[in-house]
């Protein structure tokens, strides 16, 4: 099970959600950067882990685990950059996934 979904033009709301689930050091590098997108997949631990790296490869996006989830289970991260580099990522996380 991988769910993925892209947020485009994210609310300064939705931005403040997202970042009270990260590490400090990943709040920082997010707040210090500027973004137009953020995408997100879900998935188990060794699939987040894989398709982390897919998207990173893909785009020049900023991947930051988002905490409060089911670590044991299912969690998730989220890749934060261009509407074109956060496409990029979730692209090929689809496509590695079928």
């Amino acid at each position: 099970m991988v769910i993925n979904r892209i947020i485009r033009a994210p609310r300064p709301n939705t931005i403040a959600l997202l970042l009270r689930r990260m590490s400090p050091e990943a709040r920082k590098q997010v707040e210090d950067t500027r973004f137009d997108a953020i995408g997100l997949i879900q998935t188990n631990l060794p699939s987040l882990f894989y398709y982390t790296d897919i998207g990173l490869k893909a785009g020049n996006v900023i991947a930051v685990e988002i905490v409060g989830n089911c670590p044991q289970h299912v969690n998730t991260m989220a890749f934060f950059g261009s509407n074109e580099a956060v496409n990029a990522t979730i692209e090929a996380i689809t496509t590695a996934k079928e």
